[in-house]
């Protein structure tokens, strides 16, 4: 173990131990609590446009290396010491947080052919029974795949591509135990019962049935840079080692997936970056034909590509900055053939779209919410569906036929569960078929929820959505949580969380900063809030935290602050930019190492992000990410109280960037605060699996807040 505090003479384990026992022995943070791991320094020089930097944790991205090992376990043993006086609290936390949830419980079906499909849960289970009935809901249940068996002596464990083929008679799907999001592709019998001798290690888990039923096309991940580059096609019966290589995207700056229409006529497979797409189409029942270029690749042009009858519908942003939809003939792709069926404005975002018979259906977001628009193809209806809250969130899923006027959807709201419904698009009927049932005293009517404009420093109106429970007296002495991501476009809409009413019910307040980088108030929004207008994202962050401070919502000694991944990268710049500002930040497996990693192509996701953050090649983006990275702006300060959680095996933001991050906070940090790492030794980017075991990670964070608000039970 490498710790500066100890001879260079103590064996690593002795090391180890001594920091165990002395966590098991401690109770609570008091002054004989134990000192917390102090990673030992191994300068190492970074030299770029003339310019070093010192990276004196670079070693801790040695995953191999057993003392990196025995340096996040004690890490772990110290966190587990400074919260040990809590885990009573933690406890409660997670018996309350599981006992909201229903323990037998089941999706909504939906239909797929002869057959109603849905999954559900049984009581003390942790994951899902795919089942499926047919011809009629009344019919005998069939189950299609018992996760929970598969599951049985993996501590994590996850499924993906669950897909049945077009017979029905088979299905595919993808797992993975280790949460580095390699899957292995295997196949099922329904009519048997039996596993096929078929298994296909180390995929992306996506896959598309062709016609035949015998035909799936599956996605390869790069080793090292976990890129999706490679599209296989496989016969059942034959040796995967012999699968044909389809396609394989040579651009490092673009990803490939595969996936077939809704009108189940064409198999297509999409390269994408943050800039472009490309698609390539052929028909599902010619599956050893050759995928033709629907439309080649341009800078700055991105669409997306759906089929209805004899022609295929675009959404592209070709002369139309929040997008628009067009549709061209099956036989002339290309783009002078595109006609326009939805015209660019200037205010609507266009999201997606869904095709039926006779309508087409527009997911919208306008005003920073979204909107479900009903258009007929005969022209004499074009409505909106109204939702009746000032934030919320709602979209269609699940509408897998053409031969209906029914459109599934679901809505939430801050305040309102999942709820599902269809809704006839010809009649204007809306039908509640579900709505997630929160066991206990949940009563809607005892919160309230908001949507407020936050002045940012340069002008712009920042969206603000805001839950808490009623009777809250804006004085300034409830303390708050204020939640952010703010790339990639993503959107954090206000939907509803059963676990969050541990928060509320104990006095805390909920807000969600709709910050630029996302694509709340437009496709301009987005472009606001990257490469060299990434600081905006921070600022408008600090600026709602200012807010609400201001508005008495909460106080400084009260504001908590909580992001994940690209949202970690938020937390780790709004603390090193505003340390003062925050009681407490939750900061879940961050990226917060962003020029070191973005300098480094065969670290995943580095090639087909530089149009996100900028390519540190260039000199100009180098100095400028490098003004706000949080790893090489974290300067002498004292910092706020921080909770850093990552894992082991993540794909998406490697392990050493939060692990280097903390030993960095420990060396200049001059407050008294707690800085915490929890590392997840078993989990990737996701945290664990299952749906009740991963609310111990929410109990731990719930915790953290309270006993740093003065909350004991």
């Amino acid at each position: 173990m490498r710790f500066d505090s100890l001879p260079s003479s103590v064996p690593p384990l002795f090391c180890l131990l001594t920091v165990v026992l002395i966590a098991a022995a401690c109770s609570k943070p008091t002054t004989e609590s134990p000192p917390p791991p102090i990673a030992e320094k191994i300068p190492e020089e970074l030299e770029k446009h003339g310019q070093v930097r010192v990276d004196d944790y670079y070693w801790l991205k040695e995953r191999e290396n057993p003392e990196v090992i025995a340096y996040l376990e004690a890490e772990n043993a110290y966190t587990e010491a400074m919260m040990k006086h809590t885990e009573p609290l933690q406890e409660k936390l997670f018996q309350e947080i599981v006992d909201r949830i229903k323990k037998d419980d089941a999706s909504v079906p939906y239909q797929l052919g002869d057959y109603f499909y849905y999954q559900r849960y049984e009581s003390g289970s942790e994951y899902p029974i795919y089942c499926r009935k047919k011809g009629s809901l009344e019919a005998e249940e069939e189950v299609v795949l018992d996760v929970n068996q598969l599951a049985e002596g993996h501590e994590f464990f996850s499924v993906r591509g669950l897909s049945a083929s077009p017979d029905q008679n088979l299905i595919a799907y993808g797992t993975d135990t280790v949460g580095r999001r390699f899957y292995t592709l295997r196949f099922k019998n329904l009519a048997t019962g039996e596993i096929l001798a078929d298994e296909i290690p180390d995929i992306t888990g996506v896959n598309a049935w062709a016609e035949d039923n015998q035909t799936i096309f599956y996605v390869r991940q790069h080793p090292e840079t976990l890129r999706w580059y490679r599209v296989y096609r496989h016969v059942l019966g034959t040796d995967p080692a012999t699968d044909e290589l389809i396609y394989e995207e040579t651009d490092e700056t673009y990803s490939t997936f595969v996936f077939k229409t809704k009108s189940k006529k064409y198999l297509m497979i999409a390269s994408s970056q943050t800039l472009a797409s490309e698609y390539r189409y052929l028909a599902a029942d010619n599956p050893t034909g050759e995928f033709t270029v629907f439309q080649p690749r341009q800078r700055d042009h991105e669409y997306y590509v759906g089929h209805f009858d004899d022609h295929f519908y675009i959404r592209t942003n070709l002369e139309a900055t929040n997008f628009r939809l067009v549709k061209t003939p099956e036989t002339a792709t290309e783009v002078a053939n595109w006609q326009e069926v939805v015209p660019h404005r200037d205010d609507v975002l266009l999201q997606s779209f869904d095709l039926f018979n006779d309508y087409l259906v527009l997911s919208e977001r306008s005003q920073g919410l979204n909107q479900l628009r009903v258009m007929s193809w005969d022209g004499s209806d074009d409505h909106y569906l109204d939702f009746g809250e000032p934030a919320y969130d709602a979209d269609t899923f699940d509408n897998l036929r053409l031969d209906t006027e029914v459109l599934r959807y679901r809505y939430t709201s801050l305040t309102t569960p999942e709820s599902v419904f269809d809704y006839n698009m010809r009649t204007r009927e809306k039908t509640l078929l579900k709505e997630q049932e929160i066991l206990g005293d949940f009563d809607r009517e005892n919160y309230v929820t908001e949507r407020l404009q936050v002045p940012a420093r340069d002008g712009k109106q920042v969206p603000l959505s805001i839950v808490y429970r009623k009777g809250l007296a804006k004085d300034g002495s409830h303390p708050l949580l204020l939640y952010g991501y703010g790339s990639y476009g993503a959107n954090i809409d206000p939907g509803f969380r059963s676990h969050r009413l541990s928060l509320l019910d104990r006095g805390f307040v909920f807000a969600i900063a709709h910050v630029r980088g996302s694509q709340t108030l437009g496709r301009p929004w987005y472009e606001d809030g990257k490469l060299f207008n990434k600081k905006n994202t921070f600022t408008d962050f600090i600026d709602a935290g200012e807010f609400l401070v201001a508005e008495g919502y909460t106080s400084k000694d009260k504001l908590f602050a909580e992001g994940r991944s690209a949202g970690g990268l938020l937390m780790g710049a709004v603390t090193v930019m505003r340390p003062d500002l925050w009681k407490g930040i939750i900061a879940g497996v961050p990226f917060v190492d962003v020029v070191t990693t973005m300098l480094e192509p065969d670290i995943p996701l580095t090639t087909s992000e530089y149009d996100e953050w900028g390519d540190p090649n260039d000199k100009e983006y180098f100095e400028y990410m490098l003004s706000y990275s949080p790893y090489d702006q974290t300067k002498s300060a004292a910092y706020p109280n921080l909770l850093v959680t990552t894992g082991l095996h993540d794909s998406q933001v490697q392990y050493w960037e939060p692990a280097k991050w903390v030993a960095k906070l420990r060396q200049v940090n001059t407050g008294e605060n707690l800085v915490l790492l929890e590392t997840n030794m078993e989990a990737g980017h996701g945290g664990a699996t299952g749906r009740f075991k991963r609310h111990k990670e929410t109990a731990l964070n719930y915790a953290f807040m309270f006993d740093l608000a003065g909350i004991s039970e």
